[in-house]
């Protein structure tokens, strides 16, 4: 049996997760300039096989972002659409649960902390 949650309930967490995401976003420009910083200073092999590593990471993690996104989108559109087909005590309507997106959420955000904290100690050595 599916889980129902309140449409507006749902609406207010993507709006939350598309905010967080976007924050993130941000965080990995921030990380990738203090990369480059690094990459400036250093030609060492060891170091520039670490570089490439935190490179290809945060790649990953802008284009992860963009597919959870490109999830929460396609919910919102299926939010709107159960809207508009009866705009009658929408506050009080249900529908099914995005419980995929809210795990791929929570996944993400526990590997991206992970990785932002082997950065840090990256770059507490090299700076």
């Amino acid at each position: 049996m599916k889980k129902e949650t309140l449409i507006y309930n749902q609406h207010a967490e993507n709006k939350s997760w598309f905010s967080t995401l976007n924050f993130i976003k941000e965080d990995i420009h921030f990380l990738e300039g203090k990369l480059g910083e690094i990459s400036l200073k250093y030609t060492d092999k060891e170091i520039l096989s670490d570089i490439e590593h935190y490179q290809n990471q945060f790649i990953i993690q802008k284009n992860t972002i963009d597919e959870i996104q490109h999830l929460i989108t396609l919910n919102e559109d299926k939010l709107v659409s159960e809207i508009n087909k009866n705009l009658v005590a929408v506050e009080h309507r249900t529908t099914n649960d995005h419980d995929k997106e809210r795990e791929l959420v929570a996944v993400f955000e526990t590997n991206f902390k992970e990785l932002r904290n082997n950065f840090i100690r990256f770059l507490a050595k090299w700076m």
